[in-house]
């Protein structure tokens, strides 16, 4: 599964000012709301339900929130790059400034896997962080994380 599968334009955030953990995830699902119709407490309750069965912050400094939700057409991805780093609970315990959410339909099973993997990834990639790093503008951030992914699937 490519990330241009699961990522549109309009699911990139370039410059998201959250506080904390909650703060981003609120805003996460205020986003994701729009992508997908449903409403931004429902999609919230379902990324902080995930949350608390342990954290999806996998590492310098990125983050793989997720869940899955009813009656989902498809799986719906948004990637966010914070101004400042936030504390979220990590397995390295570095505070987390890249977001890459998914809500996927409750059906999705493998699908969501793939889509997990093909995150995991790219978010494990140095030099293509590193670029994600020092872009600022959504429509840049987008073409990055979608040629990126074509390419990789290429090589």
């Amino acid at each position: 599964m490519e990330i241009a599968d699961i990522l549109r334009p309009d699911g990139v955030i370039a410059n998201l000012r959250a506080a904390n953990k909650r703060q981003a995830l609120q805003e996460l699902a205020k986003r994701a709301a729009q992508l997908t119709g449903k409403h931004e407490r429902a999609v919230f309750d379902v990324l902080l339900e995930r949350e608390r069965l342990g954290s999806t912050g996998i590492g310098h400094g990125t983050a793989v929130p997720h869940g899955r939700m009813p009656d989902l057409e498809r799986i719906h991805g948004l990637f966010a790059r914070l101004e400042k780093p936030i504390d979220f609970d990590s397995l390295d315990g570095q505070p987390v400034d890249l977001l890459f959410g998914l809500i996927a339909p409750e059906s999705a099973g493998a699908d969501h896997l793939k889509a997990l993997a093909s995150i995991a990834r790219l978010m494990r990639n140095p030099a293509m962080v590193a670029k994600i790093r020092a872009t600022r503008e959504a429509s840049a951030l987008y073409a990055l994380l979608t040629q990126t992914a074509q390419s990789s699937d290429a090589a």
